[in-house]
């Protein structure tokens, strides 16, 4: 690294032509990553299962007819391209991060850089525990870059901007996204089961502890009148919360949990069933399977919200406004490639305020309101 936050180069300069893979590009994250890079100039090789669907993904992104695309059906073999043809950035957005995240991340070093969405605790820790490594190779890792972390993440980085470390903080994740129409999908639907399994967590005096997942019911108001119910999560939001101001004690809201209180008490129960092996995969399938209809998005916006405290009594409070949920994690995903691909970055596995700055929400297109 440079004093200036770019790459040297030496590096990369191995890698392909600068190419940026998108893997899981026919997914709607995907699409959306794979048509804002080719606009922005860069080289851009969808990768995934079928030939077909990704050269009808990169024909709507823009691609031209004869582009390149990888086809593999796994994360080792995904892996196996990566080290043979040494791509400059992988983007993945193939969804089960827990499993897919450290096999395609140590691919990409030495050198070469990783952005995925995870937003799990488990995912987000995996990706993070290669911060070693990562610098050790020249290697930068962005996990958690999308709506979920980054839209809270830089809130509290905001709010503690220029201030001493903060006793306490609450991280509150309400996205309102358009629903396609069309089959979940298992990527999907493994994060859903993930979640119902690993309960709730939250910081104490430091410690990241189990909670009741459900837990924290909040009722938020949003800076533009309109409202919505969320409560505690286990998610990435938490760790780059805590990660960003210190606090000893941190929790985080979704308004993906639910808030009714018959469903908050059977949770638990259904959490325990779910950690049976073989509940989980028969959930999996057969949320996968299931079809959903298009629906518009329930707000016109998604909010990220934190409150900060300080021992003294002292409290702030500030949100980050986006729109779509889905359109703003493609937006993030793809500055952040970008930057990537360009040279600026630094070495290590972070979270995206953490890799890049709190302004990487604003340049994705969100807008800070902040006490």
């Amino acid at each position: 690294m440079t004093a200036t936050g770019k790459t040297d180069g030496t590096a990369d300069e191995s890698r392909a032509d600068g190419e940026v893979w998108i893997v899981g590009a026919a997914g709607r994250v995907g699409r959306g990553v794979t048509a804002r890079l080719v606009a922005r100039g860069l080289t851009v090789v969808p990768v995934g299962r079928s030939r077909e669907r990704m050269l009808a993904a990169g024909a709507e992104a823009g691609l031209p007819g004869d582009a390149r695309v990888i086809v593999a059906d796994s994360a080792e073999r995904i892996a196996d391209e990566i080290v043979h043809k040494r791509p400059r950035v992988v983007v993945n957005t193939m969804g089960a991060f827990a499993a897919t995240a450290p096999v395609i991340a140590r691919a990409c070093m030495p050198g070469g850089h990783y952005v995925d969405q995870a937003n799990d605790v488990v995912a987000v820790q995996g990706l993070l525990a290669l911060h070693d490594e990562a610098v050790r190779t020249g290697s930068t890792l962005v996990t958690g870059a999308g709506f979920g972390v980054l839209a809270t993440e830089a809130v509290v980085a905001k709010l503690c901007e220029g201030r001493p470390t903060p006793h306490r903080v609450r991280a509150d994740a309400v996205a309102s996204v358009a629903v396609e129409a069309g089959v979940l999908g298992a990527a999907l639907a493994a994060s859903i089961v993930d979640v119902l399994t690993a309960g709730g967590r939250r910081y104490e005096n430091g410690r990241l502890m189990t909670s009741r997942l459900g837990a924290d019911p909040q009722q938020l108001v949003f800076p533009d009148g309109e409202s919505a119910k969320s409560a505690g999560v286990s998610s990435g939001e938490l760790l780059a919360a805590h990660a960003v101001s210190g606090a000893p004690f941190v929790t985080a809201t979704s308004a993906l949990v639910p808030t009714a209180p018959l469903i908050r008490a059977l949770l638990p129960l259904l959490g325990r069933l779910l950690s049976v092996p073989a509940l989980r995969r028969l959930a999996v399938d057969r949320l996968g399977r299931a079809t959903v209809q298009a629906a518009p998005r329930p707000r016109k916006h998604s909010w990220g919200h934190a409150v900060v405290e300080w021992a003294d009594g002292t409290r702030h409070e500030g949100w980050l406004r986006a729109g779509d949920g889905m359109d703003f994690t493609a937006d993030v995903t793809a500055t952040v490639a970008e930057l990537l691909a360009r040279g600026v970055g630094k070495p290590g596995a972070w979270t995206p305020a953490a890799a890049l700055g709190a302004d990487l929400a604003t340049a994705a297109g969100g807008a800070f309101v902040l006490d």
